[in-house]
């Protein structure tokens, strides 16, 4: 099974004090009311595997009230390893990494062990705007590969820093042909890279929508240079990515941004020939977000070579009865999880008597 966590710890972290959590291999329920730090337990625990987390903190809201830093650990096991993780949230400064004692990036815990977080914010995935489409595959790509995150980063600087020269009263165009090559560059690299993991995600999360909805679905990559992008090389995506910057010079000085490249892609779905997003029901589109996370854990495990920590943050009360019962299916026995829930009638009996259920009070 690879890694999995056996214990979490968290010391003056968030709405803790002193918690500490041991965790089964396999499914996990941290049941309680509202604001008994479910959330903050699973948030700990993205952290400490993605190094990020999905509420984007500042360093401050996570340390307790009162006190003056805050750390979160865990211990992995598996295949005869044991390695400890820690995150250590000061006041005024920024947070800090170990592995087994030894400082390290964020980007290094994920290379430890992987985590796929779903969320009821990640049930807007389709309605939602491109942005939280594109970043969903990013920090998804960020994780199952370093060279992923660091081609990311280095486009949207070079983005960044050629949309402010586009914002100057008087552009140096000279100075802007330069920065023409490196979004280009950088776009066709990062494109590549992206095309290449969707088309991965895209075989599971039609396979897994048809099995939870039975009904097609399917999944397009909407480029922003045109719909011949696929299947190029990275130099033939770089000269198409010029040629669409030349096409549309006159507009991006008017507009003062860069208007082509991978950061202004999208991914469509359809459902019987019609928009998702436009036509879909709220079923579907929840079916289709699901489908998604279910993708990522499959295409992870084929990256990597190991089982990702799956985290569910309340989505089950988002979920109807046939949802949450794929879901159910989906994990046990398969993947370490970890679901949080104000309600344990939402898990059939016999799901919970194989399941460690973790009282937060109430339940």
């Amino acid at each position: 099974m690879g890694l999995t966590v056996t214990c979490v710890a968290m010391s003056d972290w968030r709405s803790f004090e002193e918690r500490t959590i041991e965790l089964t291999p396999g499914l996990n329920v941290l049941c309680g009311p509202n604001a008994t730090g479910k959330t903050n337990t699973v948030e700990a625990l993205q952290l400490l595997t993605a190094g990020t987390s999905f509420r984007h903190p500042r360093t401050t809201e996570l340390v307790r009230d009162g006190a003056d830093e805050g750390r979160a650990k865990a211990r992995l096991e598996g295949d005869g390893r044991v390695i400890d993780v820690c995150c250590r949230a000061a006041r005024g400064r920024r947070r800090t990494y170990e592995r087994n004692g030894k400082p390290c990036r964020p980007a290094d815990l994920s290379a430890t062990l992987m985590s796929v977080l779903f969320c009821p914010d990640d049930l807007s995935l389709v309605k939602g705007s491109a942005r939280a489409r594109r970043d969903a595959l990013d920090a998804f790509g960020a994780q199952a590969s370093a060279g992923y995150r660091k081609v990311s980063k280095a486009y949207a600087r070079a983005v960044e820093q050629r949309n402010r020269l586009l914002k100057e009263a008087h552009v140096d165009l000279g100075m802007l042909e330069a920065w023409d090559g490196a979004v280009a560059l950088g776009g066709a690299t990062l494109l590549h890279a992206r095309m290449a993991l969707f088309e991965r995600l895209r075989t599971q999360i039609r396979r897994v929508y048809e099995r939870v909805a039975d009904e097609p679905l399917e999944c397009v990559y909407d480029c922003s240079i045109g719909p011949d992008a696929a299947g190029l090389t990275r130099d033939e995506l770089r000269d198409l990515i010029l040629d669409a910057i030349a096409e549309r010079r006159a507009e991006e000085l008017r507009r003062g941004v860069t208007l082509v490249g991978p950061h202004r892609d999208d991914v469509s779905f359809s459902i019987g020939g019609r928009d998702a997003r436009s036509f879909g029901s709220q079923g579907q589109q929840r079916s289709v977000a699901l489908a998604w996370k279910m993708a990522e854990v499959a295409v992870a495990r084929d990256v990597v070579g190991e089982q990702p920590l799956l985290l569910l943050d309340d989505v089950m009360s988002e979920l109807d009865a046939r949802r949450r019962a794929a879901v159910t299916e989906f994990v046990v026995g398969r993947i370490q999880t970890v679901i949080t829930t104000a309600n344990l009638q939402y898990f059939p009996p016999e799901l919970l008597e194989c399941a460690e259920v973790i009282d937060f009070g109430g339940c």
